[in-house]
């Protein structure tokens, strides 16, 4: 009976299985890394961890969590195992992380970037075994070299450059843009001085460089002045009536294209031809609503608060109409304005006007079909206009079109032709139509 009972107060020891897994969070190998541990032990009841390398480096909890690495290398994790009865037992797992792949290069072009592009690269990737390019629009399409060699593009756009950088377990991606120029367009617009806008000899044009891709320019132009120039936007002068060509040839480096443009030149009449011309009555002028001036050379009618504070030199026709009725008007010299309801101009001019050659008693004389028919300064020219008592009175309405002859005060002559009187209240105006010397 004692010899059995002490045998069965002898219990067995229950034996240890340990065990654990171990879960790379997101499937990243690369530092830094994140790792879950599982404990899946039986029988223990204590619990010893190392994590070399790692953070935390030990724990004593059943499940430590997450463990995490920061450098690249092979490191062992291990768990010792215990319970009461004395038994251990130990295991290990062996965890291998990588370097970080950081993905990046650098594209050089060789020369500039007009078609064809020929480009290199700097490959300056870390924590990568492999390389996967891919060239969009390049010759070739594709390499897994660390360092490509040279690659081409033919054809103008962007073109995408793809690094797709491995190291066996995981892939980074990393892209740039390579822009191709265009091919050369060549074009330009040109455009009269001011004076020349009537394209008679001699005729100076503002030539506008509309050209894409170029970083060069020759022009030619034989029969102007300079004949040539390599400027972006050049000026030039054609002295000679006819058909003359203008070319421009727009390169750079690979490539270049050429625009020819013809531009008429007409013999010079010396006759500037203004129609269409609206000077208001008094007090459609002070009102500013229609100006009374008007200038010859600047081509611009002028109402009270437009007149140019400093100097009115080049306004040269001034018009008074008394009211809407239109049974007093007249032009008057400009240095005498402010006897007709205007404020005195500053720097004003004497222009001489005949407002009634019925009633001038001069040899002047100009018809409404004279005046239609001038296409020359021919009949200008050889007028003598003088002011007499007569030829400066006003007029009224009655006679259209009417045509009154003036000289400026630097001895350019012309006549008006009086179109239309307009009777529109305070807005009443005048239309008429000039004819003057250039020179």
């Amino acid at each position: 009976m004692a010899i059995f009972l002490v045998a069965c107060a002898k219990e067995a020891a229950l034996p240890i299985e340990a065990n654990f897994d171990v879960e790379v969070v997101d499937k990243d190998y690369s530092v830094p890394v994140a790792v879950k541990i599982n404990n899946q032990t039986e029988g223990a009841d204590t619990f010893q961890w190392t994590f070399e390398g790692g953070e935390p480096a030990a724990s004593t909890d059943k499940n430590p969590g997450t463990v995490r690495y920061s450098e690249k290398g092979e490191y062992k994790i291990r768990l010792v195992a215990s319970n009461r009865d004395g038994i251990e037992e130990a295991v290990d797992y062996e965890l291998v992380i990588d370097e970080a792949i950081v993905p990046n290069f650098e594209i050089n072009v060789e020369g500039d970037d007009y078609a064809p592009v020929t480009i290199t690269i700097e490959n300056t990737t870390t924590g990568a075994t492999t390389y996967n390019w891919t060239f969009d629009g390049g010759i070739p399409p594709k390499s897994d070299a660390h360092t490509p060699g040279k690659i081409v593009f033919q054809e103008p756009g962007d073109h995408i450059v793809t690094l797709e950088a491995g190291n066996g377990r995981e892939t980074e991606t990393i892209t740039d843009t390579v822009t191709v120029a265009s091919d050369v367009f060549a074009d330009f617009d040109m455009e009269p001085a001011f004076e020349d806008d009537d394209f008679q000899a001699p005729v100076t044009l503002n030539l506008f460089n509309k050209s894409m891709n170029a970083t060069g320019y020759e022009w030619t132009f034989e029969t102007a002045e300079p004949t040539s120039s390599i400027a972006t936007d050049p000026i030039i002068t054609i002295n000679e009536p006819g058909v003359h060509q203008i070319k421009l040839k727009a390169y750079n480096t690979k490539r270049s294209a050429t625009k020819i443009k013809e531009v008429t030149v007409y013999e010079n009449t010396n006759l500037r031809i203004l129609e269409d011309v609206v000077m208001g009555i008094s007090t459609a002028h002070n009102s500013n609503l229609k100006g009374a001036l008007y200038s010859t050379i600047t081509r611009q009618v002028y109402h009270a608060s437009s007149v140019p504070m400093d100097d009115a030199s080049t306004i040269d026709i001034a018009f008074f109409a008394l009211n809407q009725e239109f049974n007093f008007n007249k032009f008057v010299t400009l240095d005498e304005v402010q006897d007709y309801t205007f404020e005195p101009m500053p720097n004003a001019k004497h222009t001489k006007f005949i407002n009634l050659q019925e009633s001038c008693e001069c040899e002047a004389s100009l018809s409404v079909a004279e005046f239609d028919a001038l296409e020359d300064d021919g009949l200008l020219s050889e007028m003598i206009i003088e002011e007499t008592m007569g030829g400066i009175q006003d007029f009224d309405d009655s006679v259209v079109p009417r045509i009154v002859l003036f000289e400026t005060a630097d001895g350019r002559k012309g006549a008006i032709k009086i179109k239309e009187f307009v009777a529109d209240g305070i807005n009443s105006h005048i239309m008429m139509d000039v004819k003057v010397q250039k020179q």
